[in-house]
């Protein structure tokens, strides 16, 4: 390994594609936090009503009370026979229908039947446990993932190329390439570092690993300040990505420190960001549509999907200028 390798292999943990990725997987592990913590209380409630209904009776929907609930018509072994209201999460079944009811034998003034509410919420709190942990499962195992093999791609032999920033923009994204200036041309996705602001057109920097071949190339640039290691956003590609493109100017002009500066900032990268968080709430009325469930369940839904589109962004190295 030659020492500008090591150099971008050890600053790795100080990169500010690190320090987005983090910080923006810190924001869904919160929402999957929040989402896990009211679903597991919402469970517990349910399972304690749930499971104490340990009787079973035979009854007959008499009539439906309004389009969420059902009047059930039902003996309790020993006792006289009892009317009772039932909510349900769906359809409600229609008058004299035969259904199994579960009762408390102590208390069964709150009887269930199958289709009832509170088995409904019970398997969506369920269910959203169990959602929240396999995502913030995989936004932890993503992460370091990319860590790994980011650090592994330092690691590659160095090579001389020179090349050319250009940026993508394709729907609401927009990423920073490397095109090569060579033949073939190859495009290696970076995340954004504030070097490439005043990246002239072309510059000779160091790869490490070769674009012809490797599936992931990292990159340093040398300039005044020293060395800025340009971490791999995704694989090569072989031929242009689709979008509107962006050419850095042939030589930077006066202005180029004090954008650089401003667009280090991560708090200018959230509000490029942001665009990526406009889908959440069409998304949180469909899920919410499908799953019947109402304003919380939109406003869950809706946060987690924003707190994901930011953290797409991040791993995909959106580019802030």
């Amino acid at each position: 390994m030659t020492s500008g390798s090591a150099a971008g292999g050890g600053r790795l943990g100080t990169l500010r594609p690190l320090r987005h990725a983090l910080l923006t997987t810190a924001v869904v592990l919160a929402v999957c936090g929040v989402l896990a913590g009211v679903a597991a209380t919402e469970f517990a409630a349910a399972s304690a009503h749930i499971g104490a209904a340990t009787g079973r009776a035979e009854g007959v929907v008499e009539a439906a009370r309004d389009e969420s609930s059902v009047l059930v018509r039902w003996t309790p072994p020993g006792q006289a026979e009892r009317v009772d209201a039932v909510e349900s999460a769906g359809t409600p079944p229609a008058p004299g229908a035969r259904t199994e009811v579960a009762f408390d034998p102590a208390d069964p003034t709150n009887p269930l039947i199958p289709g009832a509410r509170i088995l409904a919420g019970a398997d969506r709190a369920l269910t959203t446990l169990a959602f929240s942990l396999v995502v913030a499962l995989l936004v932890v195992g993503v992460l370091a993932w990319q860590v790994v093999t980011r650090r592994r791609a330092f690691t590659q032999p160095v090579r001389s190329v020179p090349v050319r920033r250009v940026r993508w923009q394709a729907g609401l994204a927009t990423r920073s390439y490397l095109e090569t200036d060579t033949q073939p041309g190859r495009w290696i996705p970076v995340h954004f570092d504030p070097v490439l602001v005043g990246l002239p057109s072309p510059t000779v920097v160091r790869l490490h690993g070769d674009p012809l071949r490797d599936r992931l190339v990292a990159a340093t640039v040398t300039d005044a300040d020293g060395e800025h290691p340009l971490v791999p956003s995704g694989p090569v590609r072989l031929d242009e990505p689709r979008g509107h493109r962006t050419d850095n100017p042939s030589r930077p002009d006066a202005t180029v420190g004090a954008r650089a500066a401003a667009l280090a900032r991560m708090t200018r990268q959230l509000q490029a960001d942001l665009p990526l968080v406009v889908p959440a709430p069409f998304i949180g009325l469909l899920w919410t549509y499908v799953d019947r469930g109402g304003l919380l369940t939109w406003v869950a839904v809706t946060a987690l999907t924003a707190a994901l589109g930011l953290w797409l962004g991040a791993v995909r190295g959106s580019d802030p200028t």
